[in-house]
């Protein structure tokens, strides 16, 4: 009998679980990751996707703090994640979203970038925020928003999150025009196809049972 045939529900029962601390690392693990990820597409002026991506448009338009915007947008999708996967995932989701926020607003006092080439800020801020979320969603957790719908269709119907995280990024790539250059679009474009192959790649159904 292959790995593969094996019940999902009988090789989660032969599983251990992961410890508090151990969930407790992989958020501010995974959180720290995707800040500085952040950090590095922001100051060459570029997008993600994903409500990160939402957060910096509304950031270039509005002057207000990333982590501020992070925090509210984030606020309605708890509901879902409440009633389509439970209360452990909505609570690991509500605090990586808080320590990312914190982390956001603390790290220009720690880290000051003063320029950075726009490809290898998309190459490398796609994949520090891809790991950083894989770790959140090998733990059962997430930055919410479009990460808690591809995760739930991921559980549900079996289809990969990077994949659909690349589908709508798409969306946030394209309602960006209006805002930044052509060029900065096409090169935010490889970032979040780094990032999402990241995912899709590592974060295979039924290759890792996070409980």
């Amino acid at each position: 009998m292959t790995q593969e045939s094996i019940d999902p529900q009988v090789q989660a029962q032969s599983i251990e679980r992961h410890t508090l601390v151990e969930d407790v690392q992989a958020l501010v693990a995974g959180t720290l990751l995707v800040s500085l990820g952040v950090a590095l597409v922001g100051q060459a002026g570029l997008i993600t996707g994903g409500i990160a991506g939402l957060c910096l448009l509304l950031h270039y338009s509005t002057g207000v703090g990333f982590g501020k915007l992070f925090f509210i947008i984030s606020l309605p999708f708890y509901f879902f994640a409440f009633k389509k996967l439970g209360w452990q995932f909505t609570l690991k989701t509500f605090a990586a979203v808080m320590l990312l926020s914190l982390f956001s607003e603390l790290l220009p006092l720690a880290l000051r970038l003063q320029s950075v080439e726009p490809l290898y800020a998309a190459t490398m801020g796609g994949l520090l925020m891809g790991v950083g979320l894989l770790v959140l969603f090998r733990h059962r957790a997430s930055l919410g928003g479009f990460n808690i719908l591809a995760v739930f269709l991921q559980e549900r119907f079996g289809w990969r999150a990077g994949l659909v995280q690349l589908g709508l990024d798409l969306v946030i790539l394209i309602a960006s025009l209006s805002l930044i250059p052509l060029s900065a679009a096409a090169t935010s474009l490889i970032g979040a196809v780094v990032l999402n192959l990241t995912l899709a790649v590592n974060h295979r159904p039924g290759r890792y049972l996070a409980i």
